[in-house]
């Protein structure tokens, strides 16, 4: 393992920003916040919530402008496959009940812009 360079630093420091203020976002909506940078094996989940019965996997994308595109095109079906396979983790990790819904989540900022897009994606295995 390589160690992290100043920029590798920066950018996380910057996305880890974002993702408090996506936090708070969902808190205000009524999320209840269980676990922030879930990391294992198989990767890293920003943000695991509760909103209501749901156990909520949220992924947070942050671009400066429009010039690096969209912040949703980042949730690439690689990107899904990830995040699938680490809730996957989480869920036997944590003895969550196979009858728990579960939904994932992405919070896309954009400048200074956040937009919430509840179920952007299905669950790809079990």
């Amino acid at each position: 393992m390589q160690p992290a360079t100043g920029n590798d630093m920066d950018t996380r420091r910057v996305g880890t920003r974002y993702e408090n203020r996506a936090a708070e976002e969902l808190e205000r909506l009524g999320y209840g916040i269980i676990e922030k940078n879930y990391h294992c094996k198989y990767g890293e989940i920003d943000i695991v919530a509760r909103d209501g019965e749901y156990l909520v996997f949220v992924e947070v994308k942050y671009r400066k402008n429009a010039d690096a595109g969209d912040p949703m095109d980042a949730v690439n079906y690689r990107k899904i496959k990830k995040i699938c396979a680490t809730a996957t983790y989480y869920m036997m990790q944590k003895h969550v009940s196979e009858y728990t819904p579960v939904r994932f989540d992405v919070v896309s900022i954009l400048g200074d812009e956040l937009k919430l897009i509840k179920n952007a994606f299905e669950y790809t295995g079990r």
